[in-house]
């Protein structure tokens, strides 16, 4: 017979505080979120500068910052964000040894990149989107510096 619980009844573990299960992520998809946080910044920063007088117009008339719009310009800007997309799928998919290596150089080479960004004219929100992007390639390098080794 199964016994019925009045709901004035307290559950027997009331008391009892539920702690939150913290389950380990794995460094590849640290990595590879790492990634995508910086291209999201990277896209949005850009969309966002759309929004700056007269960039519209600059755009119109064939020129970023001080850059002709070329198809060579646009290859070059292609290649330089295609890397860090790439990093989001190469994070997960390459063996640690060459894994390590790639997040730690592309990483260190993108820095700068990200810098440049802040020549000429820099508003609040590119400051503060550059920072973080800084941020974000100084966290990857660091978790691919400390990847976690195994004795042999």
């Amino acid at each position: 017979m199964q016994q019925k619980v009045l709901l004035t009844q307290k559950p027997q573990n009331w008391n009892r505080q539920n702690a939150l299960q913290d389950i380990k992520v794995n460094l590849k998809l640290k990595l590879a979120t790492l990634w995508a946080s910086l291209m999201f910044l990277i896209i949005y920063l850009d969309y966002f500068h759309l929004y700056m007088p007269g960039s519209i117009e600059d755009i119109l008339g064939g020129i970023v910052f001080k850059f002709d719009i070329t198809q060579g310009f646009l290859l070059v800007a292609l290649a330089l964000v295609t890397i860090p997309a790439l990093m989001i799928f190469l994070s997960v998919a390459l063996p640690a040894k060459a894994n390590r290596w790639a997040n730690i150089i592309i990483a260190a080479v993108n820095i700068p990149f990200m810098l440049f960004n802040l020549a000429g004219e820099a508003w609040m929100h590119m400051v503060f989107g550059a920072a973080i992007e800084v941020v974000l390639l100084c966290l990857i390098v660091r978790y691919a510096w400390k990847w976690p080794r195994i004795e042999i």
